[in-house]
């Protein structure tokens, strides 16, 4: 399931900065109304089961500082396979309407349960881009010590660590996975834009792009569902489909 959150700033030319991925994940736990939730997820070590896109704004303009929204309006989309949470998230919103973004009060204008599409007829291949960008990451060695070294879509690394990922959340929410475990991504090269993202003083790279996947059906709407590649619930790997599903016989 997936919601569309809209916000508006009742000032309207409102400065949203280019880092707010720790903002908008502290906006989701806030309101979820199930209290006991929203605490085992946020304490959780494990996977979260939930991401959410990067900040949508429909009239803007690029600054130094940031993004500015020249009319206040801004929206952003939360995924999850976890249903109850999506239900918790809409009732914390419609118990009340305002968030707070860096410090100011935001109107919820709209929070929209989106239709979810029909994963049943894919039969193996689908074209999708993301929402925000996609993060796959290694442990190398670096002057004696193991560091995190974010992969990029060049490397084939990246691939094998996004299928790795996606089988251990698949399993890990679901319980078990008797299906193909092949999962290929395709990706367009030429749309892929590397982003640098900051959460509180540590530094991502990762990347927005279009890509087509073929895997098992179940994989594919889980993908949907919860995300691409690591950190989903820090912002990362949220993806849509592009135009209707592509079906292909194998």
């Amino acid at each position: 399931m997936r919601l569309k959150i809209s916000l508006a700033s009742k000032k309207g030319n409102y400065l949203i900065p280019f880092n707010y991925n720790h903002i908008l994940s502290a906006i989701i736990y806030r309101k979820i109304a199930d209290l006991d939730l929203a605490a085992k997820l946020h304490f959780s070590k494990d996977f979260k089961f939930f991401t959410f896109s990067q900040i949508y704004v429909p009239n803007w303009k690029r600054t130094d500082r940031g993004i500015i929204s020249r009319d206040g309006k801004l929206e952003f989309y939360i995924s999850s396979p976890n249903d109850n949470l999506i239900k918790s998230l809409v009732e914390g919103h419609l118990e009340n309407s305002e968030v707070i973004f860096k410090g100011d009060k935001l109107l919820v204008e709209q929070i929209e349960l989106l239709k979810k599409p029909d994963f049943s007829k894919t039969t193996g291949s689908i074209k999708m881009k993301t929402m925000s960008p996609v993060i796959a990451r290694i442990k190398r060695e670096v002057n004696g010590k193991l560091r995190i070294w974010d992969l990029e879509p060049g490397d084939e690394r990246f691939y094998e660590g996004i299928q790795k990922n996606l089988i251990n959340k698949y399993t890990a929410f679901y319980g078990d996975y008797d299906g193909d475990r092949w999962v290929k991504i395709r990706p367009d090269m030429n749309s892929a834009r590397r982003r640098r993202i900051d959460i509180k003083g540590n530094f991502h790279r990762c990347f927005m792009m279009n890509f087509e996947m073929e895997a098992d059906a179940r994989l594919i709407e889980f993908t949907y569902d919860c995300g691409l590649g690591e950190k989903n619930s820090m912002g990362f790997g949220m993806v849509e489909i592009i135009d209707e599903l592509t079906r292909i016989k194998k």
